[in-house]
């Protein structure tokens, strides 16, 4: 993907979530848009510490594994 790619994708926030991007994207006099990438780009490297859900065992594994 080329660094000029503007593909449109519709996210959508809980409404408190939403409040803080407009005041910081207000506080910044950047976009909404703009917040949210430098969110993710910032936050990624913890996101991908997150366990994924083939990393989570299921109940029955849980049961079987006690047995």
């Amino acid at each position: 993907m080329s660094a000029t790619d503007k593909r449109k994708q519709s996210l959508y926030f809980p409404e408190t979530m939403l409040q803080e991007i407009q005041k910081e994207a207000a506080r910044l006099d950047r976009s909404l848009s703009w917040i949210v990438q430098r969110c993710v780009k910032i936050g990624l490297s913890d996101i991908r510490k997150l366990p994924s859900v083939n990393d989570i065992p299921d109940s029955g594994e849980d049961e079987a594994a006690a047995s």
